[in-house]
């Protein structure tokens, strides 16, 4: 998408309720700009932005059952909700409400004392030095990958397809140890299934009861039944073997299944079953999806770019010679993860964040009311003209040191930010780093697909294939 010029250069101010109201994107008289939004939500803020600025009032659905979101498209604004006024913007919309219903009041969706107790007892398994004890089963499933590619049809593979299932691999060997293949392929048919049905009651203006047996909440019921069944049989057969009997994944020689089963703290008892069941879910939806989005774009792009694909390969050839890279090797590998940050910057996996506001607040000198649903898009700010230069260019060094020293903080938020930051951020960009670095070491890539669209699931997906021709790079 084109991103024109923007002029208006107004700051984000403090709290309060005291600005002016919103500027309003025109729509249809009746529906507003509901059809923009189911169409093209992520091209609709972006030319909310271009025309009216960084904070923007978009109304869609008829009278009675007529949404308003404010969107908040500045580094500083999303500071403000994100981080220092975070109190007053919280998770209550019924898009969390559906994630909430299908995958459980995990990290993500939770709330309040229930929040707070959750990160308490998992913050201790996602310190820097637990984490980096996961490189082993990251670089595991990368060799596997690669394996696998040495009979890839006519040399072409689809990185997208290929990246969801190397990280969901990945993911569900760090959290079950052995029993990885017991839940990939249940995870990899019933996500599909639970993500399309969430989004379609998330976004629609009114749904009907999950009770009532329509076909489609009959299909969404029995995928649901059949992953929780997994997820609950692998946490009872724990629990009966007793922790610590895996020793497969970990720092420790623990998965993260056995660490969160004896997870306690001062203040808090262990999770019941059903409790960690929640967080298993939640980490398996957060902790594939949007590290393989990362993964494909960045291959996607290189394939697009040669030159920056030549110059990440020789640092990766030069750092790592023929070994297996370790979590050390990510302070070794610095242009690598600036082609990293710059595919994320592009393409966020979470492209637009939601927010419910508690009170009147003003932001960007514009007063967003009480009880306003609230848009982030990270897609929009990712490219705004005031933080990054020609926008839509590729060019990791836009992330060398002295470079991100000069922008504000919230200008590049992939990870969320502020307390509801991103509990797995540190293992996301281990994976990726660690993968990127095997991948492009064994193989050239060449873009078979240039233009792939785009659309906003729970996650960034793409809407058609994204194939690359692979060709050795040592032939």
């Amino acid at each position: 998408m084109a991103v024109g010029a923007h002029t208006d250069t107004q700051a984000s101010g403090g709290g309060g309720a005291e600005g002016r109201d919103a500027p309003s994107l025109a729509g249809l008289p009746v529906l507003g700009s509901l059809f923009d939004l189911k169409s093209d939500s992520l091209g609709t803020y972006l030319r909310a932005q271009q025309q009216h600025g960084d904070v923007v009032r978009i109304t869609a659905g008829p009278p009675g059952l007529r949404a308003e979101l404010y969107c908040v498209f500045s580094a500083e604004g999303a500071q403000q909700v994100l981080a220092s006024e975070s109190a007053n913007f919280r998770k209550d919309n019924s898009f969390y409400q559906e994630i909430r219903e299908s995958f459980g009041n995990g990290l993500l969706t939770s709330q309040d004392a229930d929040y707070l107790r959750q990160r308490r007892l998992v913050q201790p398994l996602f310190t820097k030095r637990r984490v980096d004890g996961y490189a082993g089963a990251v670089a595991a499933e990368t060799r596997a990958t690669l394996a696998a590619w040495e009979q890839a049809p006519g040399g072409t593979v689809d990185v997208s397809e290929e990246m969801m299932h190397l990280a969901l691999r990945a993911v569900a060997r760090i959290l079950f140890g052995t029993d990885v293949d017991a839940t990939v392929d249940v995870v990899a048919r019933c996500f599909p299934v639970i993500t399309e049905y969430v989004l379609r009651r998330g976004y629609s203006p009114a749904n009907i009861p999950r009770s009532w047996p329509t076909p489609g909440n009959k299909r969404a019921a029995a995928a649901m039944d059949e992953l929780y069944a997994v997820c609950d049989r692998i946490i009872a057969e724990r629990r009966a073997a007793g922790a610590g009997t895996t020793g497969t994944a970990g720092a420790a020689g623990e998965d993260l299944l056995t660490l969160l089963s004896a997870a306690t703290s001062t203040e808090d008892a262990a999770f019941d079953a059903a409790e960690l069941r929640d967080q298993v879910l939640i980490f398996l939806l957060a902790g594939h999806e949007t590290t393989a989005t990362s993964l494909a774009f960045s291959l996607h792009l290189l394939a697009r770019h040669p030159e920056h694909q030549a110059r990440a390969r020789e640092e990766i050839t030069r750092v790592l010679g023929d070994r297996t890279p370790e979590a050390a090797d990510m302070e070794r590998l610095p242009y690598l993860t600036q082609v990293l940050k710059e595919a994320m910057r592009l393409y966020p996996a979470a492209p637009a964040i939601g927010r419910s506001s508690v009170a009147a607040t003003e932001v960007g000198g514009v007063t967003i009311p009480a009880g306003a649903d609230v848009i982030l898009a990270p897609w929009v700010t990712h490219r705004h003209p005031r933080y990054w230069p020609d926008p839509d260019r590729f060019d990791p060094d836009r992330f060398a040191p002295e470079a991100e020293a000069g922008r504000p903080r919230y200008a590049w938020f992939p990870f969320g930010g502020g307390p509801r930051a991103c509990i797995g951020q540190h293992f996301s960009m281990l994976e990726s780093v660690i993968a990127l670095a095997m991948l492009l070491r064994a193989y050239e890539f060449e873009a078979v697909d240039v233009d792939v669209p785009v659309s906003v699931g729970i996650t960034l997906r793409t809407d058609g294939p994204m194939r690359c021709r692979i060709r050795s790079s040592a032939g």
